[in-house]
């Protein structure tokens, strides 16, 4: 593609905006080259994830890894020449994603007169990298704090530039609940379907509400290597993807790439294009609305696109038919002058046919260059020079991976981990041995009863584990006490590690446990390899291990009213659903203001038990829960509010009842505020 110009409608497009900087895009991808010529006076900042160990490059390992990238070589050729001369993995692991993060910045916010013009140059860029290292550029847990950061740093669209080679369509469930809350902030996920040359898929590309994006040639043919099936059918479209010119790292020489991580850009610029026109138009930015206008209006493929039209998906990408189903309006030029000052497209241009919905878009039978040109599946980066004529400095507004909170206050199980072989080793000489039906075993470290008993004999042994607190068997956290109260700390762990142990019909079995802390910089090494972040604690204030059952029992007792058993068995319904469908629909990181007040108003359940018991006595059963931002809040306070929705099982026409009590999340430990409310709502 020989400049984003020729995106049918981007011209005219461009005349009624180039982006706002009120509206930000998070791109999660590898860190960028923030000193190219093409981000200078570009309002990016890049965030430094407690995640992610910083890896000093050499710039001669950048320009070699650049030559051979550039090379007329192919594949294992490139990547044989590549491990001569940059033997370690790791190294080339992290100049990889430099190299690919810059370039598809380069393409949203590459600014004027530079080596790249980026689509929505005049909006503003978050670079958040998601780590690296072996498999951990792509890691789902890591994937998913970086989602979350993301929408706590104020993003209207997230731009997830990595694709992790998915088979079922489901991603794992940390992952799966960071887009879900995305997505309830109305916040626009956009990923490319991935290169693997077939219907294969890629997380986070293919789970549900996703923008997928795949990539066609310059001549509207789709490549052969985009990917294509199961949810992309639905929520996929086909965007530009050979030729692209982006900035690289370590020089001004730009490079034209090829892929779906080519495409996926231009979908997310022209997103960013058509929020900053809603804000324009005095509304306010509607990530959903975005999305279904650019599906909606997609150009549906012929025969001629590809044998298969089903790698189309939806259609290719049609900005002029976004804009009419965004606006209601056909896109025309904004002003005839500007257009013709900055090189647009005039009103007179040749009509564009229309799409499924009837209004107009791109020709899927026009190519986007000249028809007659070869096609250039085999194409290899070209490179060209340019100076910038930029001298503004960068912009930054020194965001890092704490700015939006480091306050902890999670649900989950409470584990343990060794690290290294050599400490498991150490464990198993040190713990007495068991018997066991007459028979004397050595003592096993891996089995959790025993390693709690002999903690509860030594406990000063607890500070040799690295504790954990898992989501279901997933390790999110490394636990670490400190201070004054540390050893009491341990204990608690240690209780909690025990009543996990017990059978369910266990007086002392311990279903699920809260933590609050403080989330660290620190990141440690589980014996599996996987890198989990450190949690500080303080206090074992705020630690708490339960099981549903006795909460309930000890949440009813709390009532002080008489309750009839029917009524008392509705109310322990009511209450059973709320606390599962947070533990389970809702479950998250506890690291967000919001989910902190949602995790604590499970872990309060006498106050939920309260409201139930009200609702319950009018009839009613618990439907719902929702956490919002209050409009009202003390001095220096953070205070968010838990409504639960009630409806009426057996008429419909009933209006739903609901209860606000509000939570002030702005300390370690949450606390309610005030009295609770309720009122009548038709829906």
């Amino acid at each position: 593609m020989p400049d984003f110009a020729d995106i049918p409608g981007l011209t005219k497009l461009w005349t009624h905006t180039r982006g706002d900087p009120r509206i930000t895009v998070a791109l999660l991808d590898g860190p960028i080259d923030l000193e190219r010529g093409c981000f200078q006076g570009a309002n990016l900042t890049k965030v430094q994830t407690y995640w992610q160990q910083p890896v000093e490059l050499d710039p001669k390992d950048i320009d070699n890894y650049r030559e051979i990238q550039n090379s007329d070589h192919k594949g294992e050729i490139i990547q044989a020449k590549l491990q001569q001369a940059i033997p370690d993995e790791l190294t080339r692991q992290v100049i990889g994603e430099v190299f690919h993060a810059t370039h598809v910045c380069s393409n949203i916010f590459g600014q004027p007169d530079t080596p790249v013009e980026g689509i929505a140059h005049q909006c503003r860029g978050i670079n958040i990298p998601i780590g690296y290292g072996h498999d951990h550029s792509i890691d789902p847990i890591n994937l998913a704090r970086a989602i979350n950061l993301a929408v706590e740093l104020g993003a209207n669209i997230i731009h997830c530039a990595v694709c992790r080679p998915n088979q079922t369509g489901r991603g794992h469930e940390v992952l799966e609940k960071a887009l879900w809350q995305a997505q309830t902030n109305n916040v626009l996920v956009v990923a490319p379907t991935g290169n693997n040359r077939g219907e294969c898929w890629c997380l986070p590309a293919i789970l549900p509400g996703v923008m997928s994006v795949g990539a066609m040639k310059d001549n509207g043919k789709i490549f052969k290597f985009s990917n294509w099936g199961g949810k992309y059918q639905e929520q996929g479209i086909i965007a530009p993807g050979e030729n692209v010119l982006g900035a690289q790292p370590g020089t001004e020489e730009t490079v034209r790439q090829k892929g779906t991580s080519c495409a996926a850009p231009m979908v997310t610029a022209i997103a960013a294009l058509l929020m900053s026109l809603q804000l324009q138009r005095g509304a306010s930015p509607d990530a959903e609305g975005v999305r279904a206008a650019l599906i909606n209006s997609a150009i549906p493929c012929t025969s001629e696109d590809s044998e298969e039209t089903e790698r189309c998906m939806l259609g290719k990408l049609n900005v002029a038919g976004a804009y009419q189903l965004l606006t209601g309006k056909p896109l025309a030029t904004a002003v005839a002058s500007t257009a013709t000052e900055l090189g647009h497209e005039q009103a007179g241009s040749e009509p564009l046919p229309v799409g499924r919905n009837g209004v107009e878009g791109t020709n899927p039978k026009r190519s986007l260059t000249d028809s007659s040109l070869p096609e250039q599946n085999n194409q290899q980066p070209t490179t060209t020079t340019t100076q910038p004529t930029a001298t503004t400095q960068l912009i930054t507004q020194g965001i890092t991976a704490s700015a939006s909170s480091n306050l902890v206050y999670v649900l989950g199980t409470v584990n343990y981990d060794f690290g290294t072989e050599a400490r498991r080793d150490s464990f198993k000489q040190l713990m007495p041995p068991v018997t066991v039906n007459g028979n004397q075993f050595p003592g096993n470290p891996d089995d959790a009863g025993q390693i709690s008993d002999y903690i509860d004999a030594n406990l000063y042994e607890a500070r040799s584990l690295i504790w954990t607190l898992n989501i279901e068997l997933t390790p999110i956290y490394a636990l670490q006490p400190v201070g004054a109260f540390a050893d009491e700390i341990y204990e608690t762990l240690q209780n909690m590690l025990a009543g996990a142990t017990e059978a369910k019909d266990h007086e002392d079995y311990i279903e699920r446990v809260s933590i609050t802390g403080r989330l660290t910089k620190k990141t440690i090494k589980l014996f599996s390899g996987q890198i989990i972040p450190v949690v500080k604690i303080y206090s074992p204030r705020g630690m708490y291990g339960w099981t549903v059952n006795t909460l309930i029992d000890s949440a009813l007792q709390s009532v002080n009213v008489e309750i009839e058993e029917a009524q008392g068995d509705a109310i322990r319904k009511s209450l059973k659903s709320f606390l599962q469908h947070i533990y389970y629909d809702l479950r998250n990181l506890g690291q967000s203001n919001r989910d902190r007040a949602l995790n604590f108003a499970a872990t309060n359940a006498f106050q939920a038990t309260a409201t139930i018991s009200e609702a319950v006595a009018l009839g009613m059963e618990w439907h719902s829960v929702e956490v919002e931002k209050s409009p009202f809040c003390r001095l220096h306070s953070n205070c968010w509010d838990v409504k639960l929705k009630f409806f009426d099982p057996e008429n419909s026409l009933r209006a739903k009842k609901v209860y606000r009590f509000t939570i002030d999340v702005s300390d370690l430990m949450p606390v309610t505020l005030g009295t609770v409310r309720s009122w009548s709502v038709p829906k």
